[in-house]
């Protein structure tokens, strides 16, 4: 029996070529040989183009549907079970960062349920198109616990590089590269597109380092938490009550303002700590009533008469 090789070879011309295409048609029967054989010219002069349009398009489809996809890391002392929307879906570390374990571009409740007797961890995160999301979690008791997330959104200028950093608590010094850049809430323009070492520093706090890379058309937040550094003369469970329990002595006001914030709005949580559950978000401008304060925290009356707690670095009384 007769055995024929039809070799079609083309390439896609563009700024980032796909490379060369090699369809091979095998031969084993002498009729589909025959027809093979007969239709010699046509598939060598029609079935490239047709070909091409065919590859072309399937892979721009392929492109188009992982482009709303996003990626998402997750790392967490000590080990623990990760939560999207309730659902299980892995312990740390994770990565969905490949393939068919990308997400789906929108928000999404994350929460980390940690081994020992640590509360679970619960945030509203983002997923952004064809970007990575890093959530890290330290466990800690009350105050000294720690974390980090940092997120990846568009700006409309593609050559464009911003840097964003949000702290709690606030006035951390910002260092890159060595470089004293200011106090947080930060927000700089003239970094080069590029790896850096970002630097998080304040006293009576564990000093944070993080490596970032900034990605030229594109703003790259970071919003840390950092930890109490433990005051050996002083009992583990005062210094965290002197964190979030210190009762202001400032005389009483009616309302609480809510003022301009990186992402556009303020989280609400249930209790005053970075660790209670969020129940709510608020915009800037909106006012509500004054309910108490402890450090760094206002409880206000949410218009549905429950009571939350926001960051007073991002709001203030009138």
């Amino acid at each position: 029996m007769s055995r024929y090789t039809l070799l079609i070879q083309f390439s896609c011309i563009g700024r980032n070529a796909f490379g060369y295409f090699r369809i091979f048609f095998i031969c084993q029967k002498e009729k589909f040989c025959g027809i093979v054989t007969s239709m010699k010219k046509i598939l060598l002069f029609g079935s490239p183009f047709v070909l091409a349009v065919v590859v072309f398009s399937a892979v721009v489809y392929y492109l188009s549907q992982n482009s709303q996809k996003g990626a998402l890391q997750v790392t967490a002392i000590p080990k623990s079970k990760v939560y999207l929307d309730n659902k299980l879906i892995g312990e740390t570390p994770l990565c969905k960062c490949e393939g068919s374990d990308m997400l789906p571009t929108r928000q999404y409740t994350l929460k980390l349920v940690p081994e020992g007797d640590f509360p679970p961890y619960e945030e509203k995160i983002t997923i952004g198109s064809s970007v990575l999301t890093v959530i890290d979690k330290t466990f800690g008791k009350g105050a000294f616990g720690e974390e980090k997330t940092i997120t990846l959104s568009k700006l409309a200028d593609a050559k464009a590089v911003e840097l964003v950093v949000v702290s709690f608590p606030q006035d951390v010094q910002i260092f890159v590269d060595n470089t004293e850049l200011g106090k947080t809430p930060l927000s700089n323009k003239i970094l080069t597109a590029s790896d850096h070492e970002l630097r998080l520093v304040k006293e009576g706090y564990k000093e944070k380092t993080i490596r970032i890379r900034t990605v030229s058309g594109y703003k790259l937040t970071v919003i840390a938490t950092l930890g109490v550094l433990p005051n050996l003369d002083t009992p583990l469970s005062s210094a965290s009550a002197q964190l979030v329990a210190t009762q202001s002595a400032m005389p009483t006001v009616v309302k609480v303002t809510i003022l301009q914030t990186p992402t556009g709005f303020l989280r609400v949580r249930e209790s005053g700590s970075l660790n209670a559950a969020e129940i709510a978000r608020v915009n800037p401008g909106d006012s509500f009533d004054f309910v108490e304060e402890k450090e760094e925290w206002f409880a206000i009356k949410l218009k549905d008469g429950k009571t939350g707690w926001v960051s007073n670095q991002y709001a203030k009384k009138q």
